[in-house]
């Protein structure tokens, strides 16, 4: 039926032609935005979903970046603990050599003394961001002997999260305390009948009497055991630098994993995209056409009055 008061065709070919519109509108988002999820308007539940995910990823971000302040804290203090594994070394290879008689003990000790301070001078130096693990207080009131570093974010079924940390105890590789001189370096040990601290050790009024020799190998003993203590504290470092190796390596697999995720999630097929692109453009210019069709009804109802 022609009416002049109701055109169904061009209703129909109006509707057809903004739901086309629309549908290009949504099209030409995605490719300028490239997600096909945008906001939660599109689709509530992965938006969420995808928001909490990125949210996560940023903390695992923020874990790396502890992650990388650890292992170089832990360098330095490995570093140090190298050089005066070395220090130590050589102290008691010159106790060693203060054995032979006739020797001058007194420019032995000049040797040994400027080595006790090398290796003071290596503690108190080996500091990265403010932390130094092998000269320290233990009586200062922030004083803590486990040094923690932040490993992991974690959230579970329930929405809780959860911090992890690699726990690291320095009270074995600390060189000096100036708390009751409790370190590897300026600690008392005893050998024998001796009790001295490498860092207090002087031979420069010992003699060649059979007395003094024997102090003098006690005091190589104590050179000894303060080298094995050393290198224990050097591996058991080692052993935690390869923990956060480990875990750095983790936490970049699963950011790498999870930003996959929130990408199949969200992210527009762009393939896909243009072709829609292409193929809507051509059902907005045949809509026109057939709207303009449909408008051209009325004329035809003209043509019935001549």
């Amino acid at each position: 039926m022609l009416s002049i008061l109701t055109n169904n065709a061009a209703m129909t070919a109006l509707q057809n032609l903004n739901a086309t519109n629309r549908s290009l509108e949504t099209t030409q988002s995605r490719i300028s935005t490239g997600l096909k999820i945008a906001s939660a308007s599109d689709n509530a539940a992965y938006w969420g979903i995808a928001t909490t995910m990125k949210s996560d990823n940023a903390a695992l971000g923020t874990v790396k970046d502890a992650l990388n302040l650890g292992a170089a804290t832990i360098d330095v203090a490995a570093a140090g603990l190298n050089a005066a594994k070395d220090l130590t070394d050589k102290i008691k290879n010159k106790l060693v050599a203060a054995t032979q008689p006739g020797i001058d003990r007194v420019k032995v000790q000049d040797e040994i003394t400027a080595l006790q301070d090398q290796l003071k001078s290596v503690a108190d130096s080996a500091v990265f961001s403010g932390q130094n693990w092998l000269s320290v207080d233990s009586s200062a009131a922030d004083y803590n002997a486990s040094r923690a570093i932040v490993a992991s974010y974690t959230r579970d079924g329930a929405g809780a999260v959860t911090i992890n940390t690699i726990d690291i105890d320095i009270s074995d590789k600390v060189l000096y305390d100036s708390n009751g001189n409790l370190g590897l370096i300026d600690k008392d040990r005893t050998a024998g009948g001796s009790t001295i601290a490498v860092s207090a050790i002087d031979i420069s009024a010992l003699t060649d009497s059979a007395a003094d020799i024997t102090t003098l190998n006690e005091y190589v003993a104590i050179a000894d055991e303060a080298l094995a203590d050393i290198v224990s504290a050097s591996s058991s470092l080692g052993a935690s630098k390869a923990r956060v190796k480990t875990q750095q390596q983790f936490i970049g697999e699963l950011t790498d994993s999870i930003t996959k995720g929130v990408g199949a999630l969200v992210d527009a097929d762009m393939t896909e995209e243009s072709t829609r692109l292409q193929a809507l453009q051509v059902q907005q210019q045949l809509g026109v056409q057939s709207l303009s069709i449909a408008n051209q009804g009325s004329q035809t109802i003209l043509s019935l009055f001549r």
